[in-house]
């Protein structure tokens, strides 16, 4: 899967688990971007990601990302 697909794909899922209209990522963002982003809505877009994506994600690798980038790497991994 391209790394566009992956972008489209979360942007959606990001609506959802935010309940936002308009959601655009790059690779540069991080929950500080979005006020909605807090710990609990963090496992929600985690489990919401697993779930489109058909994969899933160790402990230790969750705790590694810094950004959206690096979560993109990880997907793009495995898909």
């Amino acid at each position: 899967m391209k790394r566009g697909e992956i972008f489209d794909k979360m942007e959606k899922v990001f609506r959802d688990v935010f309940d936002l209209d308009e959601v655009t990522l790059s690779d540069a963002t991080t929950a500080d971007d979005y006020d909605e982003w807090d710990s609990l809505s963090h496992i929600q877009l985690v489990v919401a990601l697993e779930k489109a994506f058909g994969i899933r994600f160790t402990s230790r690798e969750i705790m590694s990302w810094k950004n959206v980038g690096e979560l993109v790497d990880s997907i793009q991994s495995r898909v």
